[in-house]
């Protein structure tokens, strides 16, 4: 029985269309929606709204339901609508009478609204796990690689002397900032939108704060229609934090895919990451690193889906919303899904240091000799030219190499490295504060998920 039903019968075609797929989300948010339901019967009982009878019959009820949930046993369907539906009419089946006060201070609109909350909530520390992993990955890997030189590229062709380790702490740094975005994006949802109710409160004396605190939210989204209007608009936020993750990763993805190729051959992914072709016995491919670059377009797909959804819409709930909930948890998936592939990807990279040395032709030093005049008091412009002149007549003029072997070449390059020593530079790649940055990230996303996890234990262990 639907929790509006009234004395018509809902059309087949109109419930599948209104509900079919939202069902099948709303199976994700069973245990979430439960919670919700624990703590908001909790503050009905604090206020005076339930008796303790009512308050540890629906208790009973709903941990009933959740360890069916957890079981795998409990399912909603099409005709249930949603899950708050199907939780409500199982609940009052099982204790009768108080399982039709549950619903009472709310509506389906803030449950749902909670339920992504705490939904996104728990991604969200499973995205910074994978995410840190990753950073972690780089820094070790830059560190390995901090004097192993390469050619730097503008315009796709051999520019500057540059190395691994840049290459890998540049990334690092990006996805540093990214996390940045990340924990933005988790404070905006860290708050808790149920009293909000349909968007326009109800005539009771609700204590929202002990809501919040028992579902280990940071607080309180106070103005109840702000509450409805940021429905899509918060899951929007942290779609936007996942698209800039995405975005590094596509970069990532396509450097190794470059850098992996026979034509490059900078450096080598083990075979157990690669997949082979049907026709041609040799190949190898690294199909994985594509599919980071394709799902990132999915992502940006879906970042515009959402905001074009909500745009323009007027204020309070309008079902136009329900379809911001699909594209929300697929962003999710497809960042943790990228972001755990690449990290291990990245832990056992390898670089083929002859093919890179080899690939530092003498026309990678002109910058280098023309900053060797300016040093010697000559203008830069000046002599800026006076190296391209050279260069046109005596190619080999930008020659790094003190010697003929590969060692001495490797060592004459090293120094010019080292030349760049300024903060940021191939020479001083900063990697301790990098990895302080790591550090203090981990710290702060293992307190927010403790506590979280602390506050979800002691709801779910309350006395009735």
């Amino acid at each position: 029985m639907k929790l509006w039903q009234k004395n018509y019968t809902f059309d087949s075609l109109a419930e599948n269309f209104e509900a079919r797929t939202n069902a099948a989300l709303d199976q994700r948010l069973a245990r979430h929606d439960i919670w919700g339901s624990l703590a908001h019967a909790a503050m009905l009982a604090h206020i005076g709204i339930l008796s303790a009878d009512d308050l540890r019959a629906i208790r009973h009820g709903l941990l009933t339901l959740l360890s069916q949930v957890e079981a795998g046993q409990f399912v909603v369907t099409t005709a249930d609508e949603d899950v708050h539906t199907r939780i409500e009419n199982e609940l009052t089946a099982l204790v009768g009478e108080p399982g039709k006060r549950i619903h009472t201070a709310r509506s389906r609109n803030d449950q749902v609204l909670v339920d992504l909350r705490l939904y996104g909530k728990e991604q969200l520390h499973t995205v910074a796990a994978h995410l840190l992993a990753l950073v972690d990955a780089l820094i070790t890997f830059a560190t390995a690689h901090a004097e192993t030189p390469m050619p730097g590229y503008t315009h796709m062709q051999r520019a500057m002397l540059s190395s691994v380790g840049l290459w890998a702490a540049a990334f690092a740094e990006t996805l540093l900032d990214d996390e940045t975005l990340l924990a933005t994006a988790y404070a905006l949802n860290d708050r808790c939108p149920l009293g909000s109710a349909a968007g326009y409160g109800v005539p009771l004396p609700l204590d929202r704060a002990y809501t919040a605190t028992l579902l280990g939210f940071a607080g309180v989204q106070s103005n109840v229609l702000a509450v409805q209007n940021g429905r899509g608009k918060i899951e929007g936020a942290i779609v936007q934090a996942l698209t800039q993750i995405m975005l590094d990763l596509s970069r990532l993805a396509q450097d190794m895919l470059l850098f992996t190729t026979a034509e490059y051959g900078f450096l080598r992914v083990p075979p157990e990451f690669c997949s082979g072709s049907s026709i041609m016995p040799q190949k190898r491919n690294l199909g994985i690193m594509e599919l980071v670059r394709a799902r990132t377009r999915t992502v940006l797909a879906l970042q515009q889906q959402i905001l074009d959804i909500v745009a323009g819409l007027p204020s309070g709930y309008n079902m136009d919303a329900q379809e911001t909930k699909g594209p929300f948890m697929q962003t999710l998936d497809l960042t943790t899904e990228s972001l755990a592939i690449t990290g291990q990807v990245i832990a056992k990279l390898e670089v083929d240091e002859a093919r890179l040395i080899a690939a530092c032709s003498p026309d990678l030093f002109a910058t280098d000799h023309a900053y060797a005049l300016v040093r010697e008091g000559i203008p830069f412009r000046d002599a800026y030219r006076r190296i391209a002149t050279a260069l046109a007549t005596q190619p080999a003029v930008a020659s790094s190499a003190g010697g003929t072997g590969e060692s001495e070449a490797r060592a004459a390059i090293v120094e010019l490295l080292r030349q760049r020593h300024y903060p940021g530079a191939p020479g001083n790649l900063g990697l301790p504060a990098l990895r302080a940055r790591l550090a203090a990230a981990t710290n702060r996303w293992r307190e927010r998920e403790r506590r979280f996890s602390a506050a979800i234990t002691a709801l779910l262990q309350m006395p009735a």
